[in-house]
């Protein structure tokens, strides 16, 4: 009894330092949401207090219905881009009723064609980026987060043109830095590094905000030069109506926004999965983010999908469950209410600072060369999504790390192997020659092969000439097809299979099959090369094979 109510003692004990962390996390996240959540509706040519609706309702929805236990709903720079250029194009004279009318429109759409393509079950496009491509992807984000905060590390402004262009523009505008600036983001910076170190997972953040703000407020900093984030205006959002005349023309810009939500949220949510967490499951993610920006669209919030950034710092506080976006999402309707003109008074190169220290995480050389001691075609494949991010951008290189996985798994697929197969000497163990088992046993007269894989029309005529060169290197009276490694196969590869048995059969070489799967086995039949072949020539497995094989041998 003292044993179970020291365990439940226990569980509280855990329960209320979990919902510490998430409780810190969230207002941690806060402090870099909200104020980026604005700078982003400025972007897109909206009102600031547009990025704070943006940080509330998508938010608590995807809370709801996420499969992420950290990944945190807002809006990015990518988003606030896009819907920039279509809601310039659908109301160029910027009048602001309309400019919120087109919003919810084109935020709607966008949970529209998410909330579709769940239905049509079109996440698995997700599941084609391998492992040393999310490395690469993760490692090239990691890159652009860090060098899109050193303008406000500097106090200097600067015009995005993409990456390799920024820093030459960061160069050239270097003589304008504020001092006083780049001093408090140099002790915000050390402050932080010298926390995380010494007390990891600490509110080192929130102590930071707090810092720069008393900071701000005694010693005047805006009027000083340092740029800060400004005023915030004070109100909860409004019902949205979407206007229906303004479907067909922002359609084709919703589809992009769609796009690039779904692709950022579920590059973000696997780039951010911790081992125990259950796994991310990408037609669910197309749900809830539809949810998030179909929800959103009538409270005024502008296209939502996951961060990367401030997500990091959900993941690198110590965040672990969506509480932690709850609270930020409270902390959204508390700025808005109350909060408004305190964290106005926030100095900008303090959020940079925290920006970067909880996303340089991502940059991890260490895996690089993991991957490149293992596969280094691999290794070039994280490379690859590794520039294609710094070069194209991040839906441009999520579209590259995509596109790499897919001729990843076509260059594997098409690179069928054909084993010789011997016995362990004194067993009755088959298995593949190899120089490390020198003693392996081979028969006079008799080769077995095994494939391996799906046999397809893009490996058919691969397999078939590594097949055809063994068999005229050994010259052998019978040849197996030991089948127990094929899974599936497909028409084009079993009339070429077909075909290859009439070929060396005109030369005297008899081909039997063994080992083939039901499926398998199936097309065989339906595809008449088993009556081809005929009964005798088919074996349950290789083994009874090679018996029927010696015992032939034995009477001869």
């Amino acid at each position: 009894m003292a044993s179970h109510e020291h365990s439940l003692a226990g569980d509280g004990r855990s329960l209320s330092a979990g919902l510490r962390l998430d409780v810190i996390a969230g207002l941690t996240a806060a402090a870099v949401v909200l104020p980026k959540a604005m700078a982003y509706a400025t972007v897109a040519g909206l009102p600031v207090s547009v990025g704070l609706y943006t940080a509330f309702v998508p938010m608590i929805i995807y809370a709801l219905l996420g499969t992420s236990r950290v990944l945190s709903v807002s809006s990015t720079t990518t988003l606030a881009i896009l819907a920039g250029t279509q809601l310039g194009l659908a109301v160029p004279d910027g009048d602001p009723a309309k400019l919120l009318t087109a919003t919810a429109t084109l935020t709607a759409l966008t949970g529209a064609l998410l909330f579709l393509a769940s239905l049509l079950r079109f996440g698995f496009v997700a599941n084609f980026i391998s492992s040393p491509v999310l490395i690469g992807f993760k490692a090239g984000i990691g890159l652009v987060i860090v060098l899109d905060q050193v303008p406000k590390l500097l106090g200097i402004h600067i015009t995005k043109e993409g990456f390799f262009r920024d820093i030459l523009s960061i160069a050239g505008h270097l003589s304008e830095t504020s001092m006083l600036t780049l001093a408090i983001a140099a002790a915000a910076l050390v402050a932080l590094l010298a926390m995380e170190r010494l007390w990891p997972h600490s509110p080192a953040p929130l102590l930071a905000v707090a810092a720069g703000i008393a900071l701000s407020w005694f010693a005047g900093l805006a009027a000083l030069g340092v740029s800060t984030v400004g005023f915030i205006p004070q109100s909860l959002p409004s019902l949205t109506l979407p206007s229906l005349g303004l479907v067909q023309e922002l359609l084709p810009g919703a589809l992009g926004i769609a796009l690039m939500s779904f692709t950022e949220t579920i590059a973000a949510g696997r780039a951010f999965a911790a081992p125990s967490d259950p796994p991310i499951r990408a037609n669910r993610e197309l749900l809830a983010t539809g949810a998030a920006n179909f929800g959103g669209a009538f409270f005024g919030a502008m296209s939502a999908g996951g961060g990367t950034s401030q997500t990091a710092v959900v993941r690198a506080v110590g965040g672990h469950s969506q509480m932690a976006s709850l609270v930020t999402a409270a902390a959204a309707a508390a700025t808005m209410l109350v909060l408004a003109p305190l964290l106005g008074l926030l100095p900008q190169a303090v959020l940079a600072a925290i920006v970067i220290v909880y996303s340089v995480g991502l940059i991890k050389p260490a895996d690089f060369l993991s991957v490149r001691k293992v596969r280094l075609m691999e290794f070039h494949w994280a490379l690859a999504a590794f520039l294609g991010v710094l070069f194209f951008g991040t839906l441009q290189g999520i579209i590259v790390a995509i596109v790499l996985s897919f001729i990843g798994l076509a260059r594997q697929a098409a690179s069928a192997k054909v084993y010789v197969v011997g016995r362990k000497r004194g067993t009755d163990r088959l298995r593949p020659l190899s120089s490390a088992h020198p003693d392996d046993e081979t028969f006079e007269g008799l080769l077995i092969l095994r494939p391996e894989g799906r046999l397809f029309f893009g490996n058919a005529q691969q397999v078939a000439d590594q097949a055809q060169m063994l068999v005229a290197k050994q010259k052998p009276r019978v040849v197996v097809l030991d089948m127990s490694r094929v899974f599936d196969i497909e028409y084009s590869a079993l009339q070429m299979m077909m075909e290859g048995e009439r070929r060396i059969s005109e030369h005297g070489v008899t081909v039997w099959l063994a080992e083939l799967n039901p499926d398998v086995l199936a097309y065989v039949r339906a595809s008449g090369f088993a009556d081809q072949l005929g009964p005798d020539r088919l074996f349950v497995n290789t083994r009874t094979a090679l018996q029927h094989y010696l015992a032939g041998a034995a009477q001869a």
